[in-house]
């Protein structure tokens, strides 16, 4: 499809917290619209996000209804004592569903304010959601221990090569802000030679019984699913899961019958 974009100019002024500046140049924000639906890019052509203009809640993009399959892993949907963390603005989608689909506190960290003036002006970004511009390693480093039941990464630059932040220590630090019981889903190119290597480093980090990745979609995304002490659902209570998720989202884009197809437990590469 064609895809007619323009410059996201800011109208309000965001300033970043005190020495915590990104020294590092941002790529501009550019908004395009096609058939309905808004998209949101980073100096390339490259899809960052995308909200359907008259259903803002519904979730567009495949990959990112693939990342809320962390709500198979969740023994109830009950905001009640949690909370819920996005690394990673994009277009919002996710954080408009569990700031006001699961009603969940919500924090974002997104390191681009271009991003977030973008997010208020074009993406119905939620009031309601707690904004962080700054570095989301350095959000997790600051960050209460064992705090949050939801956490979904996506972190790609305006290449949208690979990820920008891959470490193991990286995903430790995710684990470590995790409850027990709390899910962390990864967007990943699954068609990348970097795949096998960052779902090790997250096996690694969470433990590879706590780890189960999703079939590619046709763009590539893989989205990984790990879990701090996770009880292991059997297929059945899944299927329930499944179910009940559908029937309360499905009209919001969670075809969550579908990803059980999909769900693949991790098995480590042996290199021969």
């Amino acid at each position: 499809m064609t895809l007619q974009a323009r410059l996201y100019r800011p109208r309000v002024k965001v300033t970043p917290s005190p020495d915590k500046s990104d020294p590092r140049e941002l790529p501009p924000v550019t908004v395009s619209e096609y058939d309905g639906v808004r998209y949101l890019h980073l100096g390339s052509v490259w899809v960052q996000g995308a909200m359907r203009i008259n259903k803002p809640q519904k979730v567009e993009l495949d990959y990112v209804q693939r990342m809320l399959a962390s709500l198979l892993w969740l023994p109830t949907l009950d905001a009640e004592g949690r909370a819920a963390v996005q690394l990673g603005l994009g277009a919002g989608a996710i954080t408009r569903f569990t700031a006001q689909q699961l009603g969940l506190p919500t924090t974002v960290v997104e390191i681009n304010p271009d991003v977030v003036r973008a997010g208020q002006m074009w993406f119905a970004l939620p009031e309601q959601a707690e904004v962080v511009i700054g570095d989301a390693a350095d959000w997790l480093a600051q960050a209460t221990p064992r705090s949050v039941c939801l956490l979904h990464v996506d972190l790609y630059d305006h290449e949208a090569a690979a990820p920008v932040l891959d470490s193991q220590d990286f995903y430790a630090a995710c684990r470590e802000v995790l409850q027990d019981g709390g899910v962390m889903s990864v967007n990943l190119f699954g068609r990348d030679a970097s795949f096998v290597t960052s779902v090790a480093r997250i096996a690694a980090a969470y433990g590879s019984d706590q780890v189960w990745s999703l079939q590619p979609t046709r763009e590539g995304n893989t989205v990984v699913v790990a879990g701090r002490q996770v009880a292991v659902p059997d297929r059945e209570v899944l299927s329930a899961r499944a179910q009940a998720i559908e029937a309360r989202f499905g009209t919001l884009g969670l075809p969550a019958r579908k990803w059980l197809r999909m769900v693949r437990p991790y098995r480590p590469v042996v290199l021969v």
